[in-house]
């Protein structure tokens, strides 16, 4: 990962909080299960293996298919990380601590006219070792 930091975040009700290293850009996707969970596209930062969290005994995990888990908090309910298996950690892009809430402070990760990189279910799946 370039560019990797340390980072921490906490949850809506505080009772989770979590320290990791990170990268600085913004993962989006788009799949059913995604979109299902969150209400919309799920925006992560890739934080692999290197997540600790505060308070563990107040996560739930859901495993929502054969090769990751969706963890979220038993207080408030917030959607925490999307796991892999090995431990891979995607945690959710807003609950960074460094975040801002007005559209003039639009953190600079999305910009919904941008050109990304729009790979499909497949390719993913092939990138990830899973087809």
């Amino acid at each position: 990962m370039s560019d990797v930091k340390k980072s921490s975040g906490s949850y809506l009700c505080g009772t989770v909080k979590f320290a990791a290293q990170s990268g600085n850009s913004v993962g989006v996707c788009h799949c059913s299960m995604c979109r299902k969970w969150n209400g919309g596209p799920q925006m992560a930062v890739y934080c692999g293996d290197s997540v600790s969290f505060e308070n563990e005994q107040s996560i739930s995990v859901y495993k929502s298919s054969e090769w990751a888990e969706r963890g979220f908090c038993k207080n408030c309910g917030s959607h925490l990380f999307y796991r892999l298996q090995g431990n891979q950690h995607m945690i959710l892009a807003g609950v960074f601590n460094n975040n801002e809430y007005f559209i003039d402070d639009k953190p600079s990760f999305y910009r919904f006219e941008n050109e990304t990189i729009n790979p499909t279910g497949a390719e993913t799946a092939e990138k990830m070792g899973l087809s």
